[in-house]
């Protein structure tokens, strides 16, 4: 369902990228029936896409969903390694009396060295400290640690980080 099931939401249109590849090089997009009508060959909107249909990609996302099928705790325990690692991370942090907050999702997470408790808009993490993220960024990264280089972008934990890497 992604994030349309996570948020309750529903979507007029959703694009999807390489995720529906396992990774590799494809994109797609649906949407409303009304809306999808207006796309070729029923409607007058033409589409194309270099990678449309990829026998390799579309190979590799089978292959993905089917392993996520098979492990029914998959994320929940992405979900539960995400938070364990930003936990830490922000602990670890304040131990030094160093503000930081960090947002999860699934696992995907946001580390901000910031005053505030939760950062949640462009306002507030554009007030982050930018520089201290640069220099955490340069000695994780001296630790064979490797993130996002910027501060607005987001991390992503796989099922191969285990607590003993984490």
């Amino acid at each position: 369902g992604g994030a349309q099931a996570h948020f309750q939401v529903k979507l007029d249109l959703i694009s999807l990228g390489n995720v529906i590849g396992g990774g590799l090089p494809v994109a797609a997009f649906g949407g409303r029936r009304d809306i999808m009508s207006e796309i070729a060959p029923l409607g007058p909107v033409y589409q194309a896409g270099t990678l449309s249909g990829n026998p390799l990609s579309m190979a590799a996302g089978l292959a993905m969903l089917e392993v996520l099928e098979a492990d029914v705790n998959f994320y929940q325990n992405l979900t539960n390694n995400t938070e364990y690692l930003t936990t830490g991370i922000v602990s670890a942090a304040r131990d030094c009396n160093i503000p930081l907050s960090a947002n999860t999702v699934g696992g995907m997470f946001g580390l901000f060295f910031s005053d505030e408790e939760q950062v949640s808009n462009f306002s507030q993490s554009s007030n982050c400290n930018i520089d201290r993220f640069k220099t955490f960024y340069q000695l994780m990264l001296s630790q064979g640690v490797y993130l996002a280089p910027s501060a607005y972008e987001a991390g992503f934990l796989s099922s191969a980080h285990g607590k003993n890497e984490l």
